[in-house]
């Protein structure tokens, strides 16, 4: 093992409340195309905005058109190494909240419970009523649009309904950046797995983790802004690198 898995491995070992704040790059080792990347889906279908999507219902047709015409590859996708490692973290007491920026449910998936998670940009599995916040399952929604090009409304209230996730447009969660924000000031390690940390404010929780005092550590692919802050960088694969230091 390198000296700066060692030094991973020590500093997790040490710590004694630990966030993992996820991004991307964890879950393009699942398969999942990234959004901003040379390849991402962006490229190739520019985002609908939130206030388009209220203010027009054909814009809300091709929302759920591109919903239900896609390559599935994100409902088809497993946990990973990484997330698999992250959760064993939780699941030994070491991590006390994960921090997602990702909307796949991987880290459900793999294990970590609900509490324990916070989806900053929402979750891609289900729907819900922007007016009461009633959930609603998407393949209730799907055989309804496949088959009669039905949209759908909520049945409790009449008001539109929106997959759970958060769009251009839209104001992230308070509720979540609140713990999100709770979770970072109390943390004593923080680590960054697969986040470019440009999309704020998401991206300011690692240097207010390290503004209190915690330990911050990044692994990604791609230098960030917040590399000359750290006291490790490691651009290698999350998978490998997280599965190397966590028995």
């Amino acid at each position: 093992m390198d000296k700066d898995l060692v030094h991973l491995r020590k500093m997790i070992h040490d710590a004694n409340r630990m966030v993992v704040f996820t991004g991307a790059g964890i879950s393009t080792e699942s398969g999942i195309p990234d959004f901003r990347g040379p390849n991402g889906v962006w490229k190739t279908n520019q985002p609908i905005d939130f206030r388009d999507f209220v203010g027009s219902e054909e814009v809300r047709r091709e929302s759920w058109r591109r919903k239900f015409s896609g390559d599935g590859s994100m409902a088809a996708a497993e946990p990973n190494a990484g997330h698999r490692a992250v959760a064993e973290l939780v699941r030994v007491g070491k991590v006390s909240c994960v921090i997602t920026q990702n909307v796949d449910g991987l880290h459900q998936k793999s294990g970590v419970p609900d509490d324990r998670i916070v989806e900053l940009h929402g979750n891609a599995s289900y729907a819900t009523c922007l007016d009461c916040g009633r959930r609603q399952e998407l393949e209730a929604i799907r055989r309804q649009f496949i088959s009669a090009g039905t949209i759908p409304y909520c049945e409790d209230c009449g008001g539109i309904v929106k997959t759970a996730t958060i769009s251009f447009g839209q104001a992230l969660p308070m509720s979540a950046m609140q713990r999100a924000e709770a979770a970072s000031r109390e943390c004593d390690l923080f680590l960054v797995a697969g986040s470019s940390l440009v999309v704020y404010p998401a991206a300011g929780y690692p240097m207010l983790a390290r503004e209190n005092g915690a330990r911050l550590v990044i692994i990604n692919n791609q230098e960030t802004a917040a590399d000359p802050y750290c006291d490790l960088v490691l651009h290698q694969q999350i998978g490998p690198t997280l599965s190397a230091v966590v028995d």
